[in-house]
């Protein structure tokens, strides 16, 4: 890391022990005082319209949990995929219809962000400090086997952007030793003591600052993420937690990271709230667009399924959780016979909403897709999809 680069000293400064032979970030504290630009403040604008649109879609839900999960893996897919993950939204869902342990790490890392995820929801009605992210962390961690270092803080120096694999080269390298602890308990201060500054500049406060941070060994990146979410959720801002910021961050990658260095080495604090609030705003009017067209699949189903004896209602109310579906499933969500699974989505199947897509596994079963259920789930990667045959 070169020091020449930091410039600014607002939000930290370039570092080196006696005993250290590279230099490092120490966050200055957070700022209890923020004065907001004019484009900052009509980003803030927007963004905050954004999000009282999509909450009001919340709460017109009657089960919530209908669009939750399917977000909760698109989210996970998308924050996993800015760290590197390759694995796609279909591989994701067919993984969970299977009811098996994928073989795919990849595959693994989302399933464990959704869990993750999961358990910060249920902390935050309650709490949400340190103590709640370190409990998501050590979810998330669990696929790593015999790790230990989920939901503990990292005691060694991590460093970002390096192409030789060393601190001297990075682009950036986290506080060290008691910087670690010290920025920690400012970050918590900020949490718990808020200041009298909107919301979602809290937000984008405390995510830029956690991932300066970097306390943790691995998966910063997604537990900062995830903040997001838990923060505004436990701050009433959203009525049912479907705003999901990954999408637009991995959509922009570069510039993401560009900004919030940006902020390290020049203090373009400003310029960070924008990139922020526009995600917000715009991954908020992506949240309402995808649930009013959810809602409207799901009420149009069973509306024709309308008096029907049949239990095909009940399977219609498990697609829009996994739009990928087996045998196998049906069975055990509805505990009936296989020949009645089969004979249920042959029914369906009959009507146009599933399709069949492959097999899962070496001689397993018939893998079916509700492709318009998962197009307005998966919007852009809606084609991914096509034409595949897929094994677990």
């Amino acid at each position: 890391m070169r020091p020449d680069q930091f410039e600014v000293p607002t939000f930290g400064q370039a570092c080196q022990d006696d005993d250290s032979r590279y230099w490092w970030f120490r966050p200055a504290p957070l700022p209890r005082e923020l004065p907001l630009d004019a484009e900052t403040q009509l980003a803030l604008s927007e963004a905050d319209a954004a999000l009282g649109r999509l909450s009001g879609v919340g709460g017109m839900l009657r089960n919530p949990r209908l669009l939750m999960r399917p977000y909760a893996v698109r989210e996970a897919l998308a924050s996993a995929r800015i760290e590197g993950t390759q694995a796609s939204l279909t591989d994701v869902f067919q993984a969970e219809s299977s009811h098996a342990r994928a073989r795919e790490r990849d595959i693994r890392e989302v399933t464990a962000h959704v869990e993750a995820l999961e358990t910060g929801l249920t902390l935050a009605i309650d709490h949400l400090d340190l103590s709640a992210l370190f409990e998501v962390h050590k979810t998330l961690m669990s696929t790593i086997a015999g790790s230990s270092i989920g939901g503990s803080i990292r005691k060694g120096p991590v460093w970002l952007g390096s192409p030789t694999q060393s601190p001297e080269t990075a682009i950036f390298v986290p506080p060290v030793g008691d910087a670690i602890n010290e920025s920690l308990d400012d970050w918590q201060d900020y949490l718990k003591n808020p200041p009298r500054v909107p919301v979602l500049v809290r937000a984008a406060l405390l995510h830029y600052q956690f991932l300066t941070i970097h306390p943790f060994s691995d998966g910063n990146g997604r537990v900062g993420r995830m903040l997001v979410l838990l923060f505004l959720r436990q701050q009433d801002r959203l009525s049912v937690p479907l705003l999901y910021v990954s999408p637009y961050f991995a959509a922009r990658r570069r510039e993401y990271y560009d900004r919030l260095q940006a902020v390290r080495e020049r203090g373009e604090i400003q310029q960070w709230l924008q990139f922020f609030l526009t995600a917000v705003a715009a991954q908020a009017d992506d949240g309402v667009l995808r649930s009013r067209e959810l809602l409207s699949l799901r009420e149009r189903y069973r509306a024709e399924l309308a008096g029907s004896r049949s239990r095909a209602i009940e399977v219609v109310e498990l697609l829009f959780m996994n739009p990928i579906i087996t045998t196998s499933l049906i069975r055990r969500k509805l505990e009936i016979t296989n020949q009645g699974a089969l004979n249920l989505i042959r029914s369906l199947a009959g009507r146009g909403w599933l399709s069949e897509i492959g097999v899962s596994g070496k001689g397993g079963g018939t893998v079916w897709i509700a492709n318009e259920v998962y197009g307005a789930i998966a919007g852009d990667e809606a084609h991914e999809s096509d034409g595949r045959t897929f094994a677990i």
